[in-house]
């Protein structure tokens, strides 16, 4: 049988590979021309994670992000949308979009 220690290596391994690999999917998908520069800026937009920094504790396993840091916010993640249609913001909102996506299922893990 798998152990609780197990399930909490791989959430962590599938959520910073999500962080980190699947953006460099994206800039090769739809960023062909530009992907290393697109991938460098998708992984700079990590930087979201900075409103962590106004909670108490700053960290807590299991608190879900979207929803209750600012930058993780339902209104955050609108705007974040709204980026996505405008040509010079689209890497960037792609980035936070994706953000808030590897962020989401990690909140499925915690349950």
């Amino acid at each position: 049988m798998l152990s609780f220690h197990f399930f909490t290596v791989l959430r962590l391994v599938v959520h910073y590979g999500l962080h980190f690999f699947a953006p460099g999917l994206l800039a090769l998908i739809f960023f062909r021309k530009i992907w290393q520069k697109a991938w460098l800026i998708m992984v700079a937009t990590m930087l979201v994670d900075a409103d962590h920094l106004l909670a108490k504790p700053i960290f807590d396993p299991t608190r879900c992000s979207i929803g209750f840091h600012p930058l993780h916010s339902y209104y955050a993640i609108a705007v974040y949308v709204i980026l996505l249609f405008v040509p010079k913001t689209r890497i960037i909102a792609t980035g936070l979009l994706f953000h808030m996506l590897a962020d989401y299922q990690d909140c499925l893990w915690i349950g």
